[in-house]
């Protein structure tokens, strides 16, 4: 996929601050220091468009990227990350279900796990959510690149095992750093986003 414009367009709160164009839109959810903001970065072969923080929990908005005026990339608030008071969390919790179950641009969600460990509780309840909305969704296991790869097909099975992934779900094997999976998760997204 040739990037020819990649912008940030809003932070949002509110289903009133979403962009109403409806081009597609592919979710990226995850815990908070599982690299979504990497991820989109390599994708779209850009450095910083989407911030990274050294701060986990960093994310509170809906992110809107608008990637080739074709589709976003909408990033959600990362989960799981301890100082976020008990509130806080309730509140992403009401706004992220709500877009999922009336989001109607949505084609695909991302669901971003660290292949390094076997993936959260929150992790596992992000999945569940997703499949109970019969969303489509592509497991992406980042940071492959810092695991040897004699291990990958363990660690794989730990988190397909672990979600309880459906087997009808892609699995794609990604690495920020090395662009590992990059081919492979565009196929999935153009899928998505040209039909």
């Amino acid at each position: 996929m040739k990037i020819t414009a990649a912008e940030f367009i809003i932070s949002a709160v509110q289903p009133h601050q979403f962009p109403e164009d409806a081009l597609p839109e592919i979710a990226l959810a995850g815990r908070s220091n599982v690299g979504k903001s990497s991820l989109i970065n390599k994708m779209i072969n850009r450095k910083n468009l989407a911030r990274t923080s050294s701060q986990p929990g960093k994310t509170q908005q809906l992110n809107y990227y608008r990637i080739n005026n074709e589709f976003y990339f909408v990033d959600f608030p990362g989960y799981g990350y301890a100082k976020v008071s008990k509130e806080e969390r309730r509140k992403w919790g009401v706004m992220i279900e709500s877009f999922l179950k009336t989001r109607e641009p949505l084609q695909l969600v991302l669901q971003i796990v660290d292949i390094r460990h076997a993936p959260s509780t929150d992790d596992q309840m992000m999945y569940g959510w997703l499949k109970h909305y019969g969303l489509p969704v592509c497991i992406v296991a980042t940071k492959a690149d810092k695991i040897p790869r004699s291990k990958w097909d363990r660690h794989v099975k730990v988190v397909k095992e672990t979600l309880e992934a459906d087997r009808s779900d892609p699995f794609v094997l990604f690495s920020s750093d090395t662009g590992m999976g990059k081919d492979e998760l565009w196929g999935q997204l153009l899928q998505k986003i040209r039909g």
